[in-house]
């Protein structure tokens, strides 16, 4: 397995001394083989899904990285998901790796920024859940190396709302997300309106939604509607999970559309919150690893993957950042606490395989059909609905 990476030069591949503007790129394809690491890799990545020690001396999985692998990790960190494309777009950036939450990886895709991945060279790649390898593929190939997921619930105060809620309308029908008027707490994502799609689907028939995250203008413009009449009952939208803790730990929220993280933590703190499964269903969204087109460190990104994917490292992840890992072997071994791995269903393929996973929404409605809507229409709708 350590032998020479194959890569292709697409051109006169040049790097002038004029502070960095490259002329032309070195486009990398998906490695045949692996050789020695090059000395460094550089990452894009948000937040909390690539630690050193600096946040919390006991949470860190660069540091042993680089002294097994001895490539330098070098980071950057987006400030959200739109920063994060438009950083893998500019052509004289050349990361070799980036953790693309769904708002960007079909986009990424799409737009040739990243590369296929060779499941070959990832020792924990067929550990991974397959539901969660299935997700990012293109002409039968992976682009994507899982690395951790979650799902969309409905979160609600047992002592305020009775009874308990299983339906998506509690947040979503007007006429209930009144009774608990500025005691909402709803995701700031454009994304969210797939949850509201998932929720039309089966109360509006008449739109013809079958499938949440590939609307037609018309559907996109009804999930819009829905949350511009929710609008006046919300009083936090929340993008860092921990935004949305603060208003059930002070008794401010009755409902929310959370993830498993804040339900979590809240019940673990005495909090009397509870999350259901809506009968409607549930979305959910899948962060990946992903190889830059145009990166100059295939062998130590690779090193990287195997390293991310291991069990160990999962198991720092979900702790730290409060997601699900993708390898299930994180729960083996008395690695992650048994209540842990059931508050989060790791393991669980049943409830796995009943999620529907959110992607970049795009004009392609499937099978090469155009006329749905793209994530820029989704962004407008999302940005309208909320004023």
């Amino acid at each position: 397995m350590w032998a020479t990476v194959l890569a292709a030069v697409l051109g006169l591949a040049g790097c002038s001394g004029d502070g960095g503007h490259h002329v032309k790129q070195e486009v990398v394809r998906a490695a045949d083989t692996l050789g020695p690491g090059e000395g460094s890799v550089a990452l894009l990545t948000l937040s909390g899904y690539a630690e050193d020690g600096s946040n919390d001396p006991r949470v860190d999985w660069i540091t042993p990285f680089q002294k097994k692998t001895r490539c330098r990790v070098d980071l950057k960190y987006a400030a959200d998901p739109q920063e994060m494309l438009q950083l893998m777009s500019k052509p004289n950036l050349h990361y070799d790796g980036v953790a693309a939450p769904p708002e960007i990886a079909g986009q990424l895709v799409a737009d040739h920024q990243v590369v296929p991945v060779n499941p070959d060279l990832i020792d924990g790649y067929k550990d991974l859940e397959p539901v969660l390898r299935a997700q990012l593929t293109k002409a039968g190939k992976p682009y994507g190396v899982p690395f951790t997921w979650g799902a969309n619930l409905l979160m609600y105060d047992q002592r305020v709302v009775r009874p308990a809620p299983d339906s998506w309308g509690a947040l979503f029908d007007p006429a209930e997300a009144g009774k608990y008027s500025g005691r909402l707490v709803v995701r700031d994502s454009p994304l969210t309106l797939g949850n509201v799609a998932l929720y039309l689907k089966a109360h509006d028939p008449k739109l013809r939604i079958k499938d949440p995250y590939a609307l037609t203008a018309r559907q996109l413009a009804a999930a819009a509607s829905v949350i511009k009449k929710q609008h006046p009952y919300v009083s936090t939208y929340w993008r860092n999970p921990s935004d949305a803790i603060a208003p059930f730990a002070d008794g401010r929220a009755a409902l929310a559309q959370a993830w498993p993280y804040q339900v979590d933590v809240l019940s673990r703190s005495g909090r009397s919150v509870a999350g259901v499964t809506p009968r409607e269903g549930v979305t959910g969204w899948m962060d990946a690893w992903m190889i830059g087109a145009r990166g100059d460190h295939p062998n130590c990104m690779y090193q990287w993957l195997n390293w991310v994917s291991s069990p160990e490292v999962q198991q720092q992840v979900a702790e730290w950042y409060g997601v699900a890992p993708a390898n299930p072997e994180a729960c083996g071994h008395d690695r992650l606490r048994p209540q842990f791995c059931t508050a989060y269903h790791v393991g669980d393929r049943a409830y796995l395989n009943k999620i529907i996973f959110s992607r970049t929404p795009a004009k392609d409605c499937g099978k090469g059909g155009e006329g749905c809507t793209d994530y820029a229409d989704w962004t407008r709708a999302w940005q309208t609905a909320r004023r």
